[in-house]
């Protein structure tokens, strides 16, 4: 670790690992309702649960970024950060926010929409966190050196920040406030995003292969430019069926089908930089958590979402569990795997130690990635009877839910597989056993 303010990263790594644990929980419970219908049901509500599951995992990994870039920004711009006081003001704020959201959903207070779900006055203190961060990192970066992921970083990061404005537009037509509303919550994970995954991809690389930092730009730029090609015109796939015109139908089902471009060439990217790489790093847990990310993101977002992008397809298999198959393992490998990897990569720094507990952490990263990809391929025959049974042969929805008894069982299995890798990976991190000291309690660079 070259500069002291990247310090700051650890404080938002640690309330992003606390946050990733309740998520997981969340989702284990939101699991067994699905096995048990009637389980807390009148303590705790299904849609309760869900709120908390969904909006705890935004909230982690928008942390787990912010932190990533306190962490980068300071190497890749060879300056300390412009305010250490206004990182942890931004981190009090979001922690703030995320307690009352949370409070407001147990006592059912909340704003109805799918993951925009908070109180107003929460989307107003995620606002002015934002503005913060923002200030903070793009006062660092002009400061400094200018790099290919510095920019990248600070495009996805502001564009996000902006986009976000659009939690606060909420029209009385129904189709009007579902494309809005498709803005933040589709922009975000395959627009802006993508550009924080390349940049944050793009720095791993860079430090755990030794590969020259020209090389890594030049796929970087790629990278960024087909994933706007295709994700901003791509979210027409979301368009096909809430009242808004047919043309979007063409429009959403050519670009979307794009949209699995730049997840392989992410996925390239990083076995190509493995492969060219000069530096035998001693991380290793960090280096398969980068190539596991982008690998099952390619399989998550990009395979399994051309499934079922097409309208003619999608015409059948929307809302059905094929679109949460979809949905878990994108997440999982695109943002939450990634989110690991700089994780496992920044900690034994920041931490003043040598990696450590690598072997728990790579059986963390086997026991969470066999579960998703289980649960995904459960999900997929799932959806697969339900289109059947429910959208062609016609039968009732709960007549068609009571056959999948045994998909779901299987489902919540699956689900206890990734809880206990998240919290052999939050150990393994949290609990440091083995790895010698560096220096005076400060790492050196990797």
């Amino acid at each position: 670790m070259k500069y002291q303010s990247q310090k700051v990263a650890l404080a938002y790594f640690s309330v992003a690992m606390a946050l990733f644990a309740i998520q997981v929980f969340g989702g284990l419970l939101a699991g067994w309702i699905y096995v048990s219908p009637n389980t807390l049901s009148e303590v705790l509500p299904f849609n309760v649960v869900r709120m908390i599951h969904t909006n705890a995992l935004i909230v982690w990994l928008l942390l787990g970024f912010f932190g990533a870039a306190y962490f980068l920004v300071p190497e890749e711009a060879e300056r300390e950060l412009f305010s250490t006081k206004l990182a942890y003001l931004q981190l009090g704020i979001l922690v703030i926010g995320t307690l009352g959201a949370v409070v407001s959903y147990l006592v059912g207070i909340h704003g109805g929409r799918e993951f925009l779900e908070q109180p107003l006055w929460v989307k107003f203190g995620i606002l002015v966190a934002a503005v913060i961060f923002l200030v903070n990192i793009s006062l660092t970066v002009l400061a400094g050196r200018r790099t290919a992921i510095t920019n990248i970083l600070l495009m996805g990061l502001w564009l996000l920040s902006l986009l976000w404005i659009f939690a606060f537009i909420n029209p009385d037509n129904l189709g009007l406030d579902k494309m809005y509303w498709w803005f933040i919550v589709h922009l975000w994970v395959e627009g802006t995003w993508e550009l924080v995954m390349a940049a944050i991809l793009g720095y791993l690389m860079l430090k755990l292969t030794g590969v020259d930092r020209e090389v890594v730009e030049k796929w970087l730029y790629v990278i960024v430019a087909t994933a706007l090609f295709s994700g901003i015109l791509g979210t027409g796939h979301h368009f096909y069926w809430i009242g808004l015109p047919a043309y979007w139908q063409w429009i959403g089902s050519i670009f979307s089908t794009m949209e699995v471009i730049p997840f392989f060439a992410m996925m390239s990217f990083a076995f190509v930089m493995v492969w060219k790489g000069r530096k035998n790093h001693p991380n290793k847990a960090a280096l398969l958590w980068s190539l596991g990310a982008s690998t099952v993101a390619f399989f998550g977002a990009g395979v399994w979402g051309f499934l079922h992008t097409l309208h003619g397809v999608n015409y059948y298999t929307h809302g059905t569990q094929i679109t949460a198959a979809h949905g878990h393992l994108a997440f999982y490998g695109a943002y939450v795997a990634l989110n690991l990897a700089m994780f496992t990569y920044a900690m034994p720094m920041l931490r003043g130690r040598a990696p450590y507990n690598q072997w728990l952490n790579m059986t963390a990263f086997w026991l969470m990635t066999g579960g998703m990809s289980f649960m995904t391929f459960v999900l997929t025959f799932a959806g697969t009877i339900q289109v059947h049974l429910q959208r062609v042969m016609g039968e009732y929805y709960m007549d068609v839910q009571d056959q999948l008894g045994l998909f779901y069982a299987m489902r919540f299995g699956a689900g206890a597989m990734v809880v206990a890798g998240a919290l052999l990976f939050i150990y393994s991190l949290a609990v440091v056993r083995g790895g010698a000291p560096v220096g005076n309690g400060v790492g050196e660079a990797a």
